[in-house]
């Protein structure tokens, strides 16, 4: 089973999303943004992830320096409270798979949690190369 925590206004989350139906999953997709994290949900990915709050903190097209969670001595603690209340500040997209868990910046990371992948040429949005005609990586 995947799972992607996935934001659909997000070209990368829809790059990661396209690759993984590509490749013949049918992925868990989790709107985290309509749905909300609950803190033992984002504490266990980011332990599943190696991430830290302040590693998986989206710092751009967020709130997070107008909340000041940008600034010298801010807590992983106040970072993570601040994530429950303000769900985009969770970099995107999150996926988990049984191969395990990773935030999927670049895209094409999330090649690494798939057992099959998708047969190529296969294009980002962009238009960027990713596989080539015979299937490997770029």
């Amino acid at each position: 089973m995947i799972v992607i925590h996935h934001n659909p206004e997000c070209g990368t989350s829809r790059n990661v999303l396209s690759i993984i139906e590509q490749a013949g999953y049918q992925p868990e997709v989790i709107e985290y943004l309509n749905e909300g994290w609950t803190r033992p949900q984002l504490l266990a990915l980011f332990a599943a992830a190696n991430l830290t709050p302040k590693s998986a903190l989206r710092t751009s097209k967020s709130p997070a320096k107008e909340l000041g969670l940008m600034e010298e001595g801010v807590t992983d603690e106040q970072i993570l409270a601040a994530m429950l209340e303000h769900p985009v500040l969770v970099n995107r997209p999150i996926v988990c798979s049984e191969k395990g868990v990773k935030l999927c910046r670049p895209s094409e990371l999330v090649l690494d949690l798939l057992e099959q992948w998708p047969p190529g040429p296969l294009y980002k949005e962009d238009g960027e190369l990713i596989l080539d005609e015979q299937g490997n990586r770029v």
